[in-house]
């Protein structure tokens, strides 16, 4: 059974949907530690419902410290609003995945995160949108693609309609993805991801 850890920075719906999916024995893994650098963040208290371990720490060594205390075999960001630094990426590398709401490349990199990747869909007039899991490197959303799922742009979305039905989504591919780590199927080969059935 793998370790994992989450960060999250705000409502940690993927968090919910990673738990219930742990719950109904879909993925055979443990989160043993959710961690907000907003401690605000109700993905903490979603966490502390399910009797999981919930802290708020903001300086990154400190978060590196306490996934290597908690023995993490796998980091993910699930809405963390934060950019990881090399010593991060390095401390945990190909082992942290990364939910973008949009198909990498497009509407991604910095300042893309939340609403704003919708916005500049609508606003672009493109006809598919979707999701993205992806390994976590240096930079921003440039880590080998995952798995991806789209959905259809409808004529008179708006940003906010397009970003509910991206979410259900998210919630998918996020759990099959932690899932199939979790049972040693992801293969990485150069940017090349291969994923066993």
């Amino acid at each position: 059974m793998k370790n994992i850890g989450v960060l999250v920075s705000g409502g940690g719906t993927n968090l919910q949907s990673v738990i219930d999916n742990i719950e109904s024995g879909k993925i055979n893994g443990q989160i043993k530690v959710v961690i907000s650098n907003k401690e605000s963040a109700y993905g903490l208290e979603r966490a502390r419902k399910h009797g999981i371990k919930a802290i708020y720490l903001n300086g990154e060594k400190e978060i590196i410290g306490e996934l290597k205390n908690n023995d993490v075999d796998l980091v993910v960001l699930a809405g963390f609003l934060k950019i990881l630094s090399h010593d991060f990426t390095r401390a945990f590398e190909n082992k942290i995945i990364n939910i973008h709401p949009s198909l990498i490349p497009s509407f991604c990199g910095k300042g893309y995160y939340g609403l704003k990747v919708h916005e500049a869909a609508v606003e672009y007039g493109v006809k598919v949108s979707g999701a993205t899991v992806h390994f976590v490197d240096e930079n921003t959303d440039t880590g080998a693609i995952i798995m991806q799922k789209t959905v259809d742009v409808l004529p008179d979305d708006s940003a906010q309609d397009l970003q509910k039905r991206v979410l259900c989504v998210e919630h998918e591919i996020l759990s099959q993805v932690i899932a199939k780590f979790c049972e040693d199927k992801i293969k990485l080969v150069g940017r090349r991801v291969y994923i066993e059935d």
